[in-house]
């Protein structure tokens, strides 16, 4: 099996380094037969081909059976026009990537940024290929306009036919959890278009009788995750809602950095870290890869469960467990958590607990 790795900008190589490494050390263990391709979006891809991500590399990525893909610095890249295209929007579009699953979890032996006593654990489903977001709303041309130097508009897009399919996904995954679904909405304001999404999801939820289904409306949910986030499962949301409320989420947990992501459609997945690219650490190997090495242990469970392989399913929960492990050691730990192990130092522990499991 094939894996296509786009390191990416900022911190993106370091942790992409890092979370390769594991995965290589998992391959050997479990002898998973996996290859490798690397390949430059972001700034490198900018100097060598004029563009940030080339249309060849998105035709090249279908052909893989995963993407491992690095950090951007998209608010640091020029006009469209001149070459910077947002590459994360590029493959959620160019591949149908509409299911962005971004889990939060706190973990016994780590702080978090919740009250005494609270816990997490929930898995955000969040729509990635239409919503407010311009660049991905429009057939051609931009979602948004400015019509005079004073006034700019922006038109967000919201169809049954992707709130219906995030919305079965987000049922799937409550069916091998704990059977629960709030969808986010602001159907008070946005009558048509959040309705829209609110009826679609409550369509899809009489396929899963057993789940059951509530939803609250966006600003609300938020003051529900500070003041009691065990009540959440799988929560459904549309592309904005989504963004904002999984940071949120994470950072509950303890940090964005713990934090695993994928993006996925019916045939493709990727893995990327849910948090930014901080240039301003880039190359000092005091980045946390946690979250790197989690989304990658995700693309890997996403391929196994897709080819019905036990041996992947094993891989995935073996990584996890090792990042586990690592960081309940003190000793352990990258400087963000306190401790003072480097990227790779830390990429060495979790593998040293991998051979231990």
């Amino acid at each position: 099996m094939k894996l296509l790795v786009l390191p990416g900008d900022g911190i993106g190589p370091e942790i992409t380094e890092a979370a390769v490494k594991v995965l290589r050390a998992t391959d050997a263990k479990f002898e998973l037969g996996l290859a490798y391709d690397f390949d430059d979006v972001g700034f490198d891809s900018l100097a060598k081909h004029g563009t940030t991500l080339r249309q060849e590399t998105l035709d090249k990525a279908k052909t893989y059976d995963g993407i491992i893909l690095g950090t951007q610095s998209h608010a640091d890249y020029p006009k469209p026009e001149q070459g910077g295209r947002n590459v994360s929007a590029g493959f959620r579009i160019g591949l149908d990537l509409y299911a962005n699953v971004r889990p939060a979890r706190s973990r016994s032996f780590l702080p978090t940024n919740m009250s005494e006593g609270k816990s997490i654990d929930l898995v955000i489903m969040r729509e990635a290929t239409e919503g407010f977001y311009p660049d991905r709303n429009m057939t051609e041309g931009w979602g948004e306009v400015k019509t005079s130097p004073d006034m700019a508009l922006s038109i967000r897009k919201i169809t049954r036919h992707c709130s219906e399919r995030i919305a079965r996904k987000a049922f799937e995954l409550a069916m091998i959890r704990n059977k629960k679904v709030t969808a986010i909405h602001k159907a008070n304001s946005f009558h048509m278009t959040d309705g829209l999404f609110l009826e679609a999801v409550n369509e899809i939820a009489k396929e899963f009788p057993e789940v059951e289904v509530d939803d609250l409306l966006v600003d609300a949910s938020t003051a529900h995750l500070v003041r009691s986030p065990e009540r959440f499962d799988v929560l459904v949301a549309t592309n904005f809602y989504g963004d904002i409320i999984s940071d949120l989420a994470s950072e509950l947990s303890g940090s964005l950095g713990l934090a695993g992501s994928m993006m996925a459609s019916d045939e493709h997945c990727c893995a990327q870290a849910q948090h930014g690219s901080a240039p301003d650490i880039a190359g000092k190997d005091i980045a946390n890869p946690t979250s790197m090495i989690l989304s990658v242990a995700m693309l890997i469970e996403w391929m196994g469960q897709k080819h019905q392989r036990e041996d992947l399913l094993k891989a995935s929960k073996a990584m996890t467990a090792a990042v586990d492990a690592a960081l309940e050691n003190p000793n352990y730990r990258t400087a963000d958590l306190g401790g003072s192990l480097g990227c790779q130092a830390f990429s060495d522990a979790v593998i040293d607990q991998l051979g231990k499991s």
